[in-house]
């Protein structure tokens, strides 16, 4: 059975329109439009981030939330269509949606001042109900357009359930209140629509994704892709090695798995079924690099930065704790590469198709010396919200001295279509997820909510984790990233930090998880995406994905019940948790494989699944975070080295000449 019969219809239809949405550049008016509103905006976000004071005059922060959100919710309706196919023909309805929204919002704008003194979120005018009554129902429409059906009907419930709220059982009852007296609230107050997602996008996500966008088209995705092959292709199973780089790196700036799957597997899937790869594990690979790449530091697309307005720290402080969680995720997924291409017998990438390291860097060192810029201005100065466009104005500078990859003035606008169209995306699903928030503000359910589950998990740590878990993937299969982040940090978050545990590991913990539904049936968009384009079964794909990206599903638990693994700790400490932790990740990744990576296979015997249990479980205990390396800690560890031993000496008994002579890579 081919993988077109083994997808679901929502599944097929989005990768469908994801493909589509992919190729379209639009063009006349609508074009022009995308071009002049996203240059608008960036314009209006330069001049309140870096304070400049144009005209004498600066934008209070709602009413540059509300320019944002008129200028990028108007083009949703612009750049996605209400139904069928995307298309870059605009109907004459949708030009009458955007002339609203920004009609709308204009009205917002201009009352930001008389609303804010007045205080028309609780008690608002007759006009502006009307007025945030329209607004709302726009956003509906936007955030069903960009976000899906089933986002909408989740925004929707949320969004009135303030209105009923006192009907509800335990332990969702909540406080009643007019729907004229809710949407205002919605639409006015700073604890909704306008709250915490839209300041994070107006203060940090829209440089970032700037900076992602002309990276790409001015050839740096290029260069660290050359990089990366020139550096690991020619070892075995170099073409996917080269993928998870590449990848990985793509998805960090992009933020959008399936997007990432499209783009950079149309290289990296036929490179590795050339050298060996099954189409399965070729597309399987895939799927989880691009998994991986959101959560990869430095930029992990735009969730990063809602978990910094959320939590009120730096966004630099998430970059650094998110950095070993990713770094032990794509170690496993390197080891178990090159268990399988061991196992397999596979090569590398010929000489001849492998550019040479040093012209490589010769070539692209300005893209590493921007990157460097870019880290350095949020690590030394703190300036996170005006980095990226100093380093996006770096990138254009750079690149008119590069003849290969210079960007013509057409591309210039390509690129500014490219963001306007993601930004578009972006805000009509921030702006309907916090409706959400709004609603469980409205309705003062947070806390007594988070005690609920507390209840209900039986003072259980574990228990309560693994509802979690399951709560956070099911809610991602039907979300995007960062919608599925928000309404977890409302409604599951506050539950795992009353119960003691490291606040910023629970949001870390949450965005893991959600991530998870990418690569696991039935949904597993990401890992569909990449088997339709490898021509493999599409379910057999996703349960190969599961096997190769294990660790994900494990390393959450390890850092949220031990801090150091996210670097809140003393740095002894975390070194040492961290070499376990590898070493565990070692461990579990070749048990999943059925070979040791750097040593040898475990197959030679007639006890090879006993072995691979052994090893599975050794692994666990060595990376296991309990205690703080007090006595128990290292009892623990010793005792995973001791299960793990004799599949270790098996495989080393039978390593080949390979292993010998440390041609692993």
């Amino acid at each position: 059975m081919t993988d077109q019969t083994d997808l679901s219809d929502r599944g097929r239809a989005a990768l469908e329109a994801e493909r589509k949405v992919e190729r379209l550049t639009f063009a006349g008016p609508a074009r022009w439009m995308i071009i002049l509103f996203t240059m608008a905006a960036i314009g209006v976000a330069i001049n309140q981030l870096f304070n400049l004071r144009l005209g004498g005059y600066s934008l209070l922060e709602g009413m540059y939330l509300y320019v944002l959100a008129g200028l990028f919710l108007s083009l949703t309706f612009i750049t996605f269509r209400a139904w069928g196919p995307p298309s870059q023909d605009v109907p004459w309805y949708d030009w009458v949606l955007a002339a609203a929204t920004l009609l709308i919002t204009s009205f917002f704008v201009v009352t930001a001042g008389d609303s804010l003194d007045g205080g028309w979120e609780y008690a608002a005018p007759d006009r502006a109900v009307w007025a945030s009554i329209a607004l709302y129902l726009l956003i509906l429409e936007g955030t069903r357009r960009a976000g899906g059906l089933v986002l909408f009907i989740i925004v929707l419930i949320f969004s009135l359930y303030p209105t009923f709220a006192e009907h509800v059982p335990d332990p969702l009852n909540g406080f009643t209140q007019p729907f004229t007296d809710v949407i205002p609230f919605f639409m006015i107050s700073s604890e909704a629509s306008f709250g915490i997602p839209m300041r994070a996008f107006g203060n940090l996500v829209i440089g970032f994704i700037l900076f992602g966008a002309v990276l790409q088209f001015t050839g740096g995705g290029k260069f660290f892709n050359n990089l990366a092959m020139a550096m690991v292709g020619g070892y075995r199973g170099g073409a996917a090695k080269v993928s998870i780089f590449a990848s990985g790196f793509m998805g960090s700036m992009s933020g959008s798995v399936i997007s990432n799957v499209l783009t950079t597997g149309a290289v990296s899937i036929p490179a590795m079924k050339k050298t060996g790869f099954s189409a399965r594990y070729a597309a399987a690979t895939e799927a989880c690099a691009s998994t991986g790449g959101v959560l990869m530091p430095p930029i992990m697309g735009a969730t990063a930065f809602v978990i910094a307005s959320w939590l009120s720290r730096p966004y630099v402080e998430i970059m650094l704790a998110a950095a070993i969680p990713s770094l032990l995720y794509f170690f496993g997924l390197f080891v178990q590469i090159d268990a399988y291409s061991a196992r397999r017998g596979l090569k590398g990438l010929p000489r001849i198709d492998r550019p040479r390291v040093m012209k490589t860097l010769s070539e692209g060192w300005l893209y590493i010396a921007v990157f460097a810029l870019l880290i350095f201005l949020m690590v030394a100065f703190r300036w996170e919200t005006t980095a990226p466009f100093y380093a996006v104005a770096l990138l254009l500078v750079v690149n008119q001295f590069n003849k290969n990859d210079r960007v013509s003035l057409n591309g210039f606008l390509n690129i500014i279509v490219s963001v306007g169209r993601t930004l578009s995306e972006l805000v009509a699903v921030l702006l309907g997820i916090g409706m959400i928030v709004g609603a469980f503000q409205a309705t003062g359910l947070t806390g007594p909510l988070a005690n609920e589950l507390v209840y209900m998990a039986g003072n259980s740590m574990p228990m309560l984790l693994i509802m979690g878990a399951v709560t956070s993937f099911i809610f991602g299969m039907g979300m995007t990233v960062t919608a599925c982040y928000i309404f977890l940090a409302v409604v599951l978050a506050p539950a795992l930090v009353q119960a003691g545990l490291n606040e910023l590991a629970v949001h870390l913990f949450i965005l893991y998880w959600g991530m998870v539904s990418f690569i696991t049936p039935p949904v597993a968009l990401g890992a569909f995406a990449a088997a339709s384009m490898a021509g493999a079964n599409a379910f057999h794909t996703g349960f190969e994905a599961m096997k190769l990206g294990g660790v994900i599903y494990i390393t959450p638990f390890f850092f949220v019940l031990n801090p150091a693994l996210i670097g809140q700790g003393p740095p002894v400490e975390v070194a040492l948790v961290l070499m376990c932790a590898l070493i565990g990740v070692w461990f579990i990744s070749a048990a999943l494989q059925g070979y040791v990576a750097f040593l040898g296979p475990l197959n030679s015997t007639g006890i090879s699944s006993v072995m691979r249990v052994l090893l599975f479980f050794g692994g666990l205990l060595v990376a296991a975070p309990i205690g703080l390396l007090g006595m128990g800690q290292v009892v623990i560890t010793l005792i995973g080295f001791a299960v793990a031993a004799p599949a270790l000496a098996i495989a080393w008994q039978a390593r080949e000449p390979d292993e010998i002579d440390a041609r692993a890579a």
